[in-house]
């Protein structure tokens, strides 16, 4: 079997298990020559375990309209917002705080994110999700 030829190759971020067609997915999806109900169908069925929590989605298109999606897992921000319970990051992270993380939390963070780090070991990686802390105005102890 020879290999489709690829399109496309794009990203998004979408909820797990609940995601619709609605913007902004349907058109990102649309613009490309994605039919959104299909996706939407076969997204939701491969998140249903993580629902409502977004993640990101690597989605290829082929030249005959097919396309194939790569979940992954949800970005640091938004993992980072869910432990210090902020609805959004601050505005000036210089001098609003909007919470406090331990590097330990850091740490455990970068160990869920897993291979969608570009880090060699655990240290180097939490210190990626501590950067992405400080720069939404989370202050990193320890």
């Amino acid at each position: 079997m020879a290999k489709k030829e690829i399109t496309h190759q794009f990203k998004i971020q979408a909820p797990g298990g609940i995601a619709t067609p609605a913007p902004p997915i349907g058109p990102a999806l649309g613009q490309y020559g994605v039919i959104p109900g299909q996706f939407i169908q076969q997204f939701n069925a491969a998140t249903q375990n993580i629902k409502g929590k977004v993640v990101g989605v690597v989605i290829t298109v082929f030249k005959d309209r097919t396309f194939s999606f790569e979940i992954k897992s949800s970005p640091a921000s938004v993992l980072l917002k869910d432990l210090v319970k902020a609805e959004k990051g601050s505005g000036e992270p210089n001098k609003n705080k909007i919470g406090k993380v331990t590097m330990a939390q850091c740490i455990a963070i970068a160990k869920e994110k897993g291979k969608d780090l570009n880090a060699f070991d655990e240290a180097h990686a939490g210190r990626i999700i501590a950067g992405t802390a400080r720069s939404m105005g989370i202050t990193v102890e320890g």
